[in-house]
């Protein structure tokens, strides 16, 4: 999944020119929208945050229980973070290269950068949370760094 401030229309362009191949789409409001995608290359979100001009925030899922996060600004910022960490442990996913202190320090600065009212504890909470389903976790998180999500999420 990527989201952007931008259009569905863009995403769906920009993330083709890099090799994503989108399945879904969904306006998150506010401007904001998320395409969907099983597979994505590596620094796809680097690409569509320079050609939206726009903070992107990528998921990538493992079988939807675990969530690697990759979050990039226009001007290169980054920060990375794991989802669903306990079942993450499970697939021997060594938990050190993605420490919750940064990635949150990171999320509230790409927050910033994005315009956004993010909720810190909430951050913590989604960086730390579990559920069954990753995907459920990367909803939180999103929502913690102030992007609406719809109920009508099309996936």
């Amino acid at each position: 999944m990527a989201v952007a401030h931008s259009t569905v229309a863009e995403l769906r362009e920009f993330g083709a020119e890099v090799g994503f191949e989108v399945d879904g789409d969904a306006e998150l409001g506010d401007g904001w929208a998320a395409v969907y995608y099983a597979d994505g290359p590596a620094g796809g979100g680097a690409h569509l945050a320079r050609r939206t001009g726009a903070p992107v925030f990528t998921v990538a899922y493992l079988d939807s229980d675990v969530g690697f996060v990759e979050a990039v600004t226009p001007a290169g910022a980054r920060w990375t973070a794991l989802l669903n960490r306990d079942t993450a442990e499970d697939y021997e996913i060594p938990l050190d290269r993605y420490p919750v202190e940064p990635a949150l320090a990171g999320a509230l600065a790409w927050a910033s950068a994005a315009g956004l009212s993010a909720d810190p504890e909430g951050i913590r909470a989604a960086l730390t949370g579990s559920e069954t389903f990753a995907e459920d976790l990367a909803d939180r998180l999103l929502t913690a760094l102030g992007i609406e999500i719809a109920s009508t999420m099309a996936e």
